[in-house]
């Protein structure tokens, strides 16, 4: 089956992930030590070690989104907007969270009376708004109650990557804040990145890291043809805090600003039709589609214009943001069998930004470096040498059940294929969207008396504290119907067209 029917594992945040590094200082250099093994190296996890804290670093909410499969088509609307709602919701608890750490310490229950609490209260309400929107439309209401309560995490476990190693992750060099309580989750606003999140790509192992259908050539059968667009690397900057997918017509949904290239009419409000008649990046003018990922900043002390606003600096994204100086869109075939032609609208997800607290079921991140692309890692962010510049890989889910553009969830409606490379029953292979995107412009973090100087991090919601794998990637198809069809024949002949 593909991957996003697995059953979800434990959440992140409240489990011991391999694949910590902590940062030290030796020898008057960087010394980078491995405290306990990688998720990409065998027999991962068995020297977990703790930094002895027990603080609340961060808020663990059920994703009541990926647990509603059936919402009727009529409900959507209403139930996106609850959800986002629910969302914003958890920011306000973090952002309190963070800025009463005195009270805290004095204090053994005031998390959960304070904060919690009134947490639990307010999802509950929400939750039965979103009950009553799906019963209007005429579908069968759940008991979403359950879904309510939110758990605190503390900082002493490894899996919720705080201080992993002993290493203290606040006070950091451009701008951490220790909220009152000495200690921060690290980063320039207080929520990340931490030293615990970087890894040297010269200790990853090569070949450790396996993408779904893989990141090299289709085997000899099924369709080994490619097709390549060319967008651009949003020289013009297009970027907002929406996300048309999961939060139609609500704005500031995704809460972390998004690169587009491909369609220029992507915003929380712009329907199929504004889609399909917006301009396009694309040097291929049948080629309307919207690419769209979460930005990369550079936490060097400065702020960016957006530092004010929602999505940036209220929402705990600061820094320089940093556009790629590569985007390559490549699509290709199916190992065992012939792709079909996607759907006008197709829409897809892949990866996770909520992994950090969700777990890894839906996670599908690959960092690396240029020259180094043989080892990629998903829970670190990776440090590249000199004239080595940071790659993000995305590979698209390329099985579509045959019949809907989209899904509750935004994901039963597509799948992985399998170890064999077919696809589920009932799902039929389409053209695998790989993007690439290479960042030539990025520092290497250094460290300076022990904490981070210039970290880099991808944009996320405040709750998930910058995390690597909480790293995603968007995609909704407006290849005009010649345009598709040339790159099914492109594909299923064994050509490499553009």
């Amino acid at each position: 089956m593909g991957r996003n029917t697995r059953k979800r594992r434990t959440p992140l945040a409240t489990k011991v992930i391999a694949g910590a590094a902590a940062l030290a200082i030796g020898g008057g250099g960087l010394v980078w030590a491995n405290f306990y093994a990688s998720a990409h190296e065998k027999n991962g996890g068995h020297n977990a070690t703790k930094s002895g804290q027990a603080r609340v670093a961060t808020i663990n909410c059920p994703d009541v989104g990926q647990k509603l499969t059936k919402v009727p088509r009529k409900a959507r609307w209403g139930v996106a907007r609850e959800l986002a709602r629910l969302d914003r919701q958890i920011t306000e608890a973090y952002s309190r969270l963070a800025e009463t750490r005195q009270a805290q310490a004095g204090d053994a229950s005031y998390v959960d009376n304070a904060i919690l609490g009134p947490l639990k209260d307010k999802r509950r309400a929400t939750l039965d708004r979103i009950n009553i929107n799906i019963e209007r439309a005429g579908g069968q209401g759940r008991d979403l109650g359950r879904f309510a309560r939110c758990q605190g995490v503390p900082a002493d476990q490894p899996g919720g990557g705080m201080n992993g190693g002993g290493q203290d992750g606040g006070n950091q060099d451009g701008g951490g804040q220790d909220n009152g309580g000495g200690q921060d989750n690290g980063g320039q606003a207080g929520n990340g990145p931490v030293a615990d999140d970087f890894i040297r790509i010269e200790d990853v192992q090569p070949g450790t890291r396996n993408l779904p259908n893989g990141l090299a050539a289709n085997g000899d059968a099924g369709s080994t043809g490619s097709f390549t667009t060319v967008c651009g690397t949003n020289e013009n900057a297009l970027r907002n805090s929406d996300n048309v997918i999961v939060a139609p017509g609500v704005s500031n949904g995704a809460q972390h600003q998004h690169d587009y290239v491909g369609n220029q009419a992507n915003t929380a409000f712009a329907s199929d039709e504004d889609l399909a008649g917006g301009a396009t990046s694309c040097q291929n003018q049948g080629d309307r589609s919207s690419y769209f990922w979460p930005v990369l900043r550079i936490q060097d002390g400065t702020q960016d214009i957006d530092q004010d606003q929602p999505g940036g600096g209220r929402d705990g994204n600061v820094g320089k943001i940093v556009a790629p100086t590569e985007v390559n869109l490549k699509f290709v075939g199916n190992r065992t069998s012939e792709v079909v032609a996607m759907p006008r609208a197709l829409r897809i997800i892949t990866g996770d930004a909520k992994a950090f607290t969700n777990g890894l079921g839906n996670a599908n991140t690959a960092w690396s470096c240029t020259g180094f692309e043989d080892r990629q890692v998903t829970d670190k962010y990776p440090i590249c040498p000199e004239g080595s510049g940071v790659v993000r890989t995305s590979s698209f889910q390329s099985c579509w059940d045959g019949q809907n553009t989209d899904s509750a969830n935004h994901r039963t409606h597509v799948a992985f294929v399998g170890e064999d490379g077919s696809c589920p029953n009932g799902f039929q292979a389409i053209p695998q969207l790989q993007v690439r995107l290479v960042y030539d412009n990025i520092p290497a973090p250094q460290a300076d008396n022990g904490q981070l100087v210039n970290p880099y991090a991808v944009d996320t919601f405040p709750e998930q504290l910058h995390k690597p794998i909480t790293d995603h990637n968007d995609f909704i198809n407006f290849f005009d119907e010649n345009l598709m069809n040339e790159m099914v024949q492109c594909i299923n002949s064994g050509q490499d067209c553009q």
